[in-house]
């Protein structure tokens, strides 16, 4: 070998041995938001595991039109595309939206019930400012419930009927309602009739709201006809958020639930 070509030799042997001995650095995860709410969790609150996933696996989730930054995931309860039903719980249970506000709209409650995710209040201010123009004004009746507002409501419910099996027809249980994402919320008239009562789809909101709510990216969850499906009795006066391009293919396809858009199983009893 001659004493030029020995020196590129040993350069090039270096360099190969630094990469065969080079450590290459493990994925690091990027820990997400916490969703824990601020009141103390009840003794049953579980959290499930969240699967580890590579950046590059995530960028390949779609977004859902309308929420900057939401994922395309069923179980996550940040994104608006969650289905929260009879089987399926929130995870945690006691998950606290962290970027609740007040929409600026005609509000027949307070505290923690006038409060909507960033995105919601959003639409719903646009869709109350619509619905007015339209010669029918509604009102928020209820939006967020907490965890342990909705324990209260649930044992009220109970009380009232009787029995669990009768409040469960027309209230979640904690951990398994869609207020609590702050994705929904129950409007009413603004005349006050027929507020929370079937009898709402018939006033002037009510009729509204059917016929424009999903131009505001909004769906009747719970509608007749799908309580085999839902688990609920007919609701016209909740609404749910999912996006308008959900919304408009759900009324283009004449589909009436969450559970069939989605192709996931009905769910008309707790597990």
């Amino acid at each position: 070998m001659s004493a030029l070509r020995a020196p590129v030799l040993a350069a090039g042997l270096a360099a190969a041995l630094a990469l065969l001995t080079g450590c290459v650095p493990a994925d690091e995860t990027t820990p997400s938001p916490s969703t824990t709410a601020a009141a103390q969790p009840s003794a049953d609150a579980t959290s499930l595991p969240v699967p580890s996933q590579s950046p590059k696996a995530a960028k390949k989730k779609k977004k859902y039109d309308g929420a900057p930054g939401a994922r395309e995931d069923h179980t996550d309860p940040a994104s608006i595309g969650v289905v929260v039903n009879k089987r399926r719980p929130l995870a945690p249970l006691d998950y606290h939206p962290n970027d609740l506000r007040q929409p600026a709209v005609s509000i027949g409650t307070g505290g923690e019930s006038a409060l909507l995710r960033d995105a919601v209040a959003d639409a719903t201010e646009k869709m109350f400012s619509a619905a007015a123009a339209d010669g029918a004004p509604m009102v928020m009746v209820s939006g967020f419930r907490s965890y342990a507002t909705q324990v209260d409501t649930y044992n009220h419910w109970v009380l009232q009927h009787g029995s669990e099996a009768a409040a469960d027809m027309i209230s979640a249980r904690p951990g398994y309602s869609e207020h609590q994402t702050g994705l929904s919320l129950d409007i009413g008239d603004s005349t006050g009739a027929c507020n929370l009562q079937q009898c709402f789809a018939d006033t002037p909101a009510g009729s509204w709201v059917a016929n424009n709510a999903v131009r505001f990216g909004f769906i009747i969850r719970y509608s007749p006809g799908e309580e085999d499906v839902t688990g609920y009795s007919p609701e016209p006066w909740h609404l749910r958020y999912v996006g308008k391009k959900v919304a408009g293919t759900m009324a283009q396809r004449n589909i009436h639930s969450l559970e069939e858009y989605f192709g996931l199983p009905p769910a008309p009893r707790y597990s």
